[in-house]
Order: structure tokens, then sequence, then C-alpha cells
């Protein structure tokens, strides 16, 4: 026997949330900065840190 739409209803779509709703919903803040995302990391990551120096260079050079 095969299972019919009518056995298996597709349940509604979610409404759509901004970020800041779905944060606002976890009781979470968006980071303010990189530094603050390093900070918060708590462990030594090369691989964070490469991103940092790149991030940095990046931003300082299109600010020039």
């Amino acid at each position: 026997m095969s299972a019919s739409a009518e056995q298996y209803p597709v349940p509604a779509p979610r409404p759509r949330r901004t970020i800041d709703e779905l944060l606002a919903a976890k009781g979470t803040l968006p980071f303010a900065s990189v530094e603050e995302l390093s900070a918060n990391a708590g462990i030594p990551d090369p691989e964070l840190d490469e991103f940092l120096v790149t991030y940095r260079a990046e931003r300082h050079q299109n600010q020039a």
C-alpha cells in the first residue's frame, strides 16, 4: 500500500524571523567587534589569529 498525501500532511511553514528576532528569542547579543569575538573564544586558535590579522590588514587598507 502506498502512502498518500492525506496520511502525511505537510506542516505549515514557520514564520520568517530576522537575525535580531532570533537573537532576542535566544537571549543572545551579537558581537560588537571582531576583538570581542576573539576574546570570547577563550582558547588559542592559530586559524582565528590568522583571520584577525588578515581582517585588520584589509580593514586598515580600506580605510586609507
